[in-house]
């Protein structure tokens, strides 16, 4: 085999051995091959740095994950000593420092009650944790076992791409492909009135929003091992955000029939509604909190669950008892993915980092007033630096776009010609800054935007 010589290579053989080798996520890679896509090698500030030297401006904060930008010096400074130390140890029958101090440190900032801190690798394995933890708590809970044998679900939720957390969701262009792969759920409405069903006002579907998730749980309390939603805001089912209120109101039906709360923040959480956890805006602590994407300020792959004492003490007993979690992943706890958690934790304090999404968040708000009356936007869904443009034909009818001609799509390839990364939810385009982004570079973000949106719909 002859060797690579990978710094001698040129763009033109990166790109080819791209399109030869890699098979890229959530991507028609017929389209790709010809879409010659940044390649990129470096990043700086809140940009990202292509093989041909263009920078791009980050708006989606590299898929959702990036606090505090690029090259940070704090958590750069973090990892380098951490990787002089031991760059990975595993957690089963091992401790390492950096997981115990990064456990203890969330612990701190979790809702009350939170104390147990299990460490995996995404968001998708974070949420899988916690369904797994339910089901099993129920089969060995001190008042008793009890054989519950469903979830119940958020209309159009997305929780991940492992068939435990396919089961739980929602989007059918995602999920139908594995229908007969998956277990069964029970699904709630989505409290989301951008499009009514027929009969309902606004006001009567929300209403019946909330009275259908009571009505499903009362009527199935005995079957239900947990409820999982997404808190706040629906990310991947287009930014959808819930009625105030609608958290509080499954919470408090959980607390009522004993059923365990499980509050999929990966996508929400450090920052991205405007405190650093969503669940906090309504004052709720869940029995599961599952954290990734944004956990180690999107510097690298770690996830984490947090659950209570009450939980964790279902588990214990004598090994020959079998009540052990028997569940765990190789890079479980990785020091070097632990010690940027730390260091973002940190810089969240140290930088004023939510001050600083209440400032920016503001001035998008102020923004996108001016698509208030755009004749091809139907909706702006907002909250804190979580924004959908939900592009239509008919504003009126909110009568959608030809999916074939990939309008949102096309927003995302004009934005990239001048300089801007951004991606799209379908029709949606979907901005989402780093929490840490100053201000002047969030108008030029949405000046980018508002421009290629204009220049797509009149095409």
């Amino acid at each position: 085999m002859t060797p690579l010589k990978l710094n001698a290579v040129s763009l033109d053989i990166l790109r080819q051995w791209d399109n030869d080798h890699v098979w890229h996520p959530f991507t028609p890679m017929s389209a790709w091959i010809d879409e010659c896509a940044p390649i990129i090698v470096r990043g700086e500030g809140f940009e990202l740095i292509a093989a041909d030297g263009r920078r791009y401006l980050d708006g989606i904060s590299s898929l959702w994950c990036n606090v505090h930008g690029y090259a940070v010096p704090a958590i750069d400074r973090a990892v380098t000593e951490q990787l002089q130390k031991v760059a990975h140890s595993t957690l089963l029958g091992l401790a390492s420092e950096p997981s115990i101090r990064l456990a203890r440190a969330l612990v701190e900032q979790a809702p009350v009650g939170l104390t147990k801190v299990f460490f995996s690798d995404s968001g998708a394995t974070s949420v899988e944790v916690a369904l797994k933890m339910a089901y099993q708590y129920h089969r060995q809970k001190p008042e008793g076992s009890e054989d519950r044998d469903t979830f119940l679900c958020i209309g159009h939720a997305y929780h991940g791409d492992t068939l435990g957390t396919v089961s739980v969701g929602g989007i059918d262009l995602f999920h139908r492909c594995y229908k007969h792969l998956l277990f069964a759920t029970l699904t709630t409405p989505a409290p989301i009135a951008t499009r009514v069903p027929t009969g309902y006002t606004t006001e009567s579907w929300l209403a019946f929003c909330f009275a259908e998730v009571g009505r499903l749980i009362r009527e199935n309390q005995s079957r239900i091992a947990g409820v999982i939603m997404e808190p706040i805001v629906q990310g991947a089912a287009g930014i959808l955000v819930h009625p105030p209120g609608f958290l509080r109101h499954v919470r408090q039906l959980c607390t009522e029939f004993d059923i365990p709360l499980i509050a999929d923040e990966v996508a929400v959480g450090f920052g991205r509604t405007g405190t650093l956890f969503a669940c906090e805006q309504e004052s709720v602590s869940p029995d599961f909190l599952c954290l990734a994407k944004g956990i180690s300020g999107g510097y690298l792959p770690i996830a984490a669950t947090l659950t209570t004492d009450r939980i964790y003490t279902a588990f214990l007993g004598h090994p020959s008892a079998g009540r052990t979690f028997f569940h765990g992943h190789t890079y479980t706890g990785n020091p070097l993915g632990c010690a940027a958690g730390l260091a973002s934790l940190q810089l969240f304090e140290d930088n004023q980092v939510l001050e600083n999404v209440k400032a920016t968040s503001t001035r998008i708000t102020e923004r996108l007033a001016v698509l208030r009356d755009h004749p091809h936007v139907g909706e702006v869904r907002q909250k804190g630096l979580m924004i959908g443009i939900e592009l239509v034909r008919d504003r009126d009818g909110m009568v959608p776009f030809d999916a074939k001609l990939r309008l949102g799509h096309e927003v995302t390839l004009a934005a990239r010609r001048r300089g801007v990364i951004l991606r799209p939810l379908g029709d949606v385009v979907v901005l989402m800054p780093a929490p840490a982004m100053p201000l002047n570079l969030v108008n030029r973000l949405c000046d980018v935007a508002f421009e290629c949106l204009n220049e797509v719909t009149k095409s």
